[in-house]
């Protein structure tokens, strides 16, 4: 994605009550990434990957939290995703962030799944498709621990009012059929990019 098309001219306007919640939520999003450490992290790999978060040296977490996106932690893939998607430790990368976010949604993760719906909402590293961005965040606002759920469940109604019932119902049906899948990791998507480009 070019530097030029990363902001449209719709995005640089006045914000929007749900642009103002988005926002509020990218906070809560960052604090919920630094909350208890995952178990089961080899030689506590995840904690000092939160640690590292926590203080601000995204280029550690980047670092630490790669490898674990690789062996298929949904939780770290989602952070891997976050990472990206603002350009922490990492070249932003909208793509990238989306991929990583997919993986991590089709497991089951709460907060991934919210941030592929935002990213279906906004045409962020996917096409612009409601249903698919109304799908992700029902399951979200379903599965989200009590803190996070009603601001997921704002989110859900807000990008519901852009809908019409047909899309509401083609997305509420999506998220019924909707199985958590196993762990994977993306296809590599430096295998189409030029060679110029280097994928960590």
């Amino acid at each position: 994605m070019r530097p030029e098309e990363t902001l449209r001219p719709e995005e640089t306007s006045r914000p929007t009550p749900l642009r103002r919640i988005a926002g509020a939520l990218t906070l809560a999003l960052a604090l919920a990434f630094t909350g208890p450490a995952l178990a089961g992290g080899k030689d506590g790999t995840q904690s000092r990957a939160y640690a590292a978060y926590a203080k601000g040296d995204y280029v550690t977490a980047a670092a630490l939290l790669i490898p674990l996106a690789w062996q298929g932690d949904a939780k770290a893939q989602g952070m891997v995703g976050y990472l990206y998607e603002n350009g922490k430790g990492v070249p932003q990368d909208f793509v990238v962030a989306a991929q990583w976010y997919g993986c991590a949604a089709e497991q089951g993760d709460p907060t991934a799944q919210y941030l592929l719906g935002l990213a279906y909402d906004k045409g962020r590293g996917v096409p612009i498709d409601v249903v698919l961005s109304q799908k992700w965040l029902i399951l979200a606002a379903a599965r989200a621990g009590k803190q996070e759920r009603d601001t997921f469940t704002r989110i859900r109604d807000a990008v519901a009012t852009k809908m019409s019932r047909a899309q509401i119902a083609a997305a509420q049906e999506q998220a019924i059929l909707w199985m958590p899948a196993p762990p994977y990791v993306p296809q590599p998507l430096w295998l189409n990019r030029p060679r110029s480009f280097t994928p960590f």
